[in-house]
């Protein structure tokens, strides 16, 4: 394979969308083209509901992992909370296949920059690139294909951990707190606002994601619970200056566990049966 070489006028430089556009490969997710009305002719995965925590040591992440279609489940297993790179994650929700191609891009646009340039791209740098990236995607979004990822990481000049909400259009939003998306994510975002105190130790953050989700798939059909049968949980994360660490699986297990054995003590089941009602 040879490599590219450009004129000084036509160099793409750090930008990975625009190396692809001069040489000629072409991305749904880069140029938003796609078949008019293709979102409702074709069958498409739609993954929710993620999550994003601001807290001591830095920023808490998760999603769950079921993906709908329409009023089936597609996937039980899917994963919507993905490094971006060592300081940073971003969680999606929309339409599966498109999401998951903006993230292996943005990824790839991340390690593109630091290469040519010989550092990493500042956080908000980060965040501006991947709402360029959703803005771009805008035209398959008004085909009913549309991406809301969340981004989230942390700031090694600030020495804290912050938090990025976007709309359709690729407008950007920075959150002081915490930010939710996804069908599910007024309600997880009850939860957190309920929950949330500033300078929460990281095993608080983990239990309030946890908790948010779990009440969120109570209400809403298209957000998975935790499946205790097949042992799949929603995916935790945490970003901090030691980098993107993954939670265990056993420990998001036990965690659940503790929770459901808090809600069943505080709701505990009469012990009087439909037998009792002729006594009364």
């Amino acid at each position: 394979m040879n490599v590219p070489l450009f004129s000084p006028a036509d160099d793409p430089g750090p930008d990975f969308a625009a190396l692809m556009r001069s040489l000629g490969i072409g991305s749904p997710v880069l140029s938003g083209t796609v078949p008019a009305g293709a979102g409702a002719q074709l069958p498409t995965s739609h993954a929710t509901t993620v999550v994003a925590v601001r807290y001591r040591d830095g920023v808490v992440m998760a999603g769950d992992r079921r993906a709908t279609m329409g009023n089936i489940i597609s996937h039980r297993s899917i994963e919507k909370v993905f490094p971006a790179d060592r300081h940073s994650g971003v969680a999606i929700a929309g339409a599966a296949g498109p999401a998951m191609e903006m993230v292996k891009l943005f990824q790839l646009q991340l390690e593109h920059y630091e290469k040519v340039e010989g550092s990493a791209l500042s956080l908000e740098g980060k965040a501006n690139q991947l709402a360029q990236m959703v803005r771009s995607h805008l035209p398959a979004a008004m085909q009913g294909l549309a991406v809301v990822p969340l981004f989230a990481g942390y700031d090694t000049a600030r020495g804290a951990g912050r938090l990025f909400q976007y709309d359709m259009t690729g407008g950007r939003y920075e959150e002081t707190n915490f930010a939710t998306t996804g069908s599910g994510g007024m309600l997880a975002s009850t939860v957190i606002k309920v929950g949330f105190a500033d300078d929460m130790p990281r095993d608080t953050a983990v239990d309030l994601v946890i908790d948010a989700l779990f009440r969120a798939a109570d209400d809403d059909s298209a957000t998975g619970g935790p499946d205790l049968v097949r042992g799949i949980y929603p995916t935790v994360a945490t970003i901090t200056a030691e980098g993107f660490t993954r939670v265990g699986e056993s420990e998001v297990a036990n965690r659940f566990a503790e929770l459901t054995t808090r809600l069943r003590l505080a709701n505990p089941v009469s012990a009087e049966t439909t037998d009792d009602r002729g006594d009364r």
